[in-house]
């Protein structure tokens, strides 16, 4: 690596303007390219103190051996030239993004005399039109086949239409009306070309005019008695009619736009495109992204945006959006597109629903590819030999047990332990405490506590359905204190050889008992994934059961307020009806029909519980036999 010192420029040698810089490597590549309002003190920023810096900053800076830049008047033409390197070099410390799948477009080859349309996926080509992208191939090509009942254009490869032009006879789709057999001379480029246009305004989301004007030619046909004429113009508007339904209205307003949806955590992120048309969706695009710099979701959005719009015709007048991205991006765009473009973030109405639902796909896309990517077997090899590795662990971490801890404010005090064997959750090893509440309430102190209760003797376990065996890496989500409270009550139980390793959030940096410097593993590391997803779980597992607790909690204290019900009755209330709140909205008559509840207590239950909204939680089911889930203990 690289001292950033040895190639730092002298801070009189940087202009004080807006411009676009790059870092390069050994080897002369791009590494990363940035822009800036004013190139000094950015600059500045990345050789100030290297060591405060991001560890993606640092790990950059660290890999380059050289800068230069070149200076603009405009933030905006900043922003085009950083867009133009970008494509250009590849940085790798840039964000990058990929396809989860090669999406189908609907393509028409307006270059050739006689323009063809047919569905493909794919690198996009000079002189042609790119419809989409859609989510299946099947959908857009039942699409096409009933629009060819209206706009009988050309669909056949050029071996086949050469062959259909040499033996002077059309092909089967000629005989049914679906294509006008430009081949054998039926219809002549000129006309041929009108149906395209027309075909392509249709995809273009412009169908009211077409609509309009098959409708009131039917009505003239009908008019002169031209019946056979009428009927193939209803059949064409009745198949057009059928092509605009398979996409539901989802914006009564007609506004062509793309609706982008993001979810992300601290590696990655999923990016969900809704391709809005005339108010109908058009078309959807799903994109994986790898976080490879520190920067905001703004910025996220801002870059994703350099990269997803590449072709002008591709840009919408409106962008329904989670954040407002660079102002200077809109800008770049609209000149890209030639006419304004806006960006809004929905806040009521149809807009914000239909923006829900797309960062919807976007979560679930997100946790899709998680799935598949902790599914592949050779990723999860590769994580724990990283791990072992990265942690100088004497063998490969077959078994990790991590704990996590939860509260809210200071009360109902709650820990988890998850376990993961060759890289995949064992789910029926997890465990639940629930600790003592007594003096202040410190992370450290439930840490040792819940460590100690894990590995206490098996003898004094107070259930027989332990671990045999200790983990290989005892993991924390936490930092250097939370792991020394773990190794220290390890070291108090004679088992200070399990390796204890902790992971904090902010940085998710990997800390080691009495080692004062965190490991930093790379972005990219299969490792740091393995260990993010771990701690996620142990997150999750502690959140559950602090609200499990709680709901009990809040539960018994409504409960006990009914004076003549006790614990036997409590139970069966909430047996049948599920929770508080469906409790204090049953009728007198509802409640009586439960054994052992008469008219006279089934009064006191809904006089008491309608008297204040104490329960604000009970709407979610409460388990009267939910019990706490701390197992106690275990010999390693």
């Amino acid at each position: 690596m690289a001292d950033p010192s040895s190639y730092r420029p002298a801070s009189g040698t940087i202009p004080d303007q807006p411009g676009v810089y790059r870092f390069r490597d050994e080897r002369g590549q791009v590494v990363y390219v940035g822009k800036a309002k004013s190139l000094r003190s950015r600059l500045s920023s990345y050789f100030a103190d290297v060591a405060s810096l991001h560890p993606r900053t640092r790990a950059m800076v660290e890999t380059a051996c050289g800068v230069d830049w070149v200076t603009v008047a405009t933030e905006v033409e900043a922003l085009a030239l950083e867009y133009t390197w970008i494509k250009e070099f590849d940085p790798r410390f840039n964000v990058r993004y990929r396809d989860d799948k090669s999406y189908p477009y609907m393509i028409v080859t307006m270059g050739e005399e006689f323009p063809r349309a047919y569905v493909g996926r794919g690198a996009k080509r000079k002189g042609a039109r790119y419809f989409g992208p859609y989510a299946h191939a099947w959908a857009i090509r039942e699409t096409l086949d009933l629009l060819l009942r209206v706009f009988p254009i050309r669909t056949c490869t050029d071996g086949v239409f050469r062959r259909a032009a040499q033996a002077d006879r059309p092909c089967l789709l000629a005989y049914i009306d679906k294509c006008s057999a430009p081949c054998v001379g039926r219809i002549d480029a000129e006309d041929h070309r009108v149906l395209v246009d027309e075909f392509a305004a249709f995809m273009s989301g412009r169908t009211a005019g077409i609509e309009k004007r098959l409708d009131m030619q039917m009505r003239e046909a009908a008019e002169r008695e031209d019946f056979e004429t009428a009927a193939r113009l209803r059949d064409n508007l009745g198949a057009l009619r059928r092509a605009m339904e398979r996409n539901a209205v989802v914006l009564s307003d007609g506004t062509n736009a793309d609706v982008i949806g993001l979810a992300e955590d601290e590696l990655e992120a999923a990016v969900e495109i809704f391709h809005v048309r005339d108010g109908r969706i058009r078309g959807q695009r799903t994109l994986v992204v790898e976080k490879v710099e520190d920067i905001d979701t703004a910025g996220l959005l801002t870059r994703l945006m350099q990269q997803i719009y590449v072709d002008p015709e591709a840009i919408p007048r409106n962008l329904i959006v989670p954040v407002m991205p660079d102002s200077a991006m809109i800008d770049l765009l609209a000149q890209l597109r030639g006419a304004p473009v806006s960006a809004v973030v929905p806040q009521r109405g149809q807009k914000r629903s239909l923006w829900q639902t797309v960062t919807g796909n976007a979560e679930q896309s997100l946790s899709l590819h998680k799935v598949r990517r902790a599914g592949d077997l050779t990723a999860r090899s590769r994580a724990l030999s990283d791990i072992q590795s990265m942690l100088h662990l004497p063998e490969a971490p077959l078994r990790i047990e991590c704990i996590d801890v939860s509260h809210l404010g200071g009360e109902g005090v709650v820990g988890s332990l998850v376990v993961f064997e060759d890289g995949a959750p064992r789910p029926r090893d997890y465990r639940s405490y629930t600790l003592s509440e007594e003096g202040s309430v410190d992370d450290t102190r439930a840490i040792h506590e819940i460590v100690a209760r894990r590995f206490r003797p098996r003898e004094e376990s107070a259930t027989a359905r332990t671990s045999v065996y200790p983990p290989h890496l005892l993991l924390i989500d936490g930092g250097a204190p939370q792991v020394g409270a773990a190794a220290r009550a390890l070291t108090e139980h004679g088992l200070s050889h399990i390796p204890v390793a902790g992971l904090a959030k902010r940085l998710e940096e990997v800390w080691r008992p009495d080692d004062p410097d965190p490991i930093i593993l790379p972005r990219s590391s299969e490792g740091l994934f393995l260990l993010q997803r771990i701690r996620d779980e142990a997150h999750r597992t502690a959140l559950r059961h602090q609200r499990r607790t709680r709901r009990k909690k809040f539960a018994s204290t409504a409960l006990d307020s009914v004076p003549g019900l006790g614990p036997k009755k409590q139970r069966q209330l909430l047996r049948a009806l599920g929770s508080v709140k469906r409790i204090r909205e049953a009728s007198v008559e509802e409640l009586q029909s439960i054994s052992g509840i008469g008219p006279e207590l089934a009064r006191r239950i809904q006089g008491a519980l309608s008297v204040g909204d104490m329960m604000s939680t009970g709407d979610e089911p409460v388990s009267p036999d939910a019990r706490d889930t701390d197992n106690g203990g275990g010999g390693a």
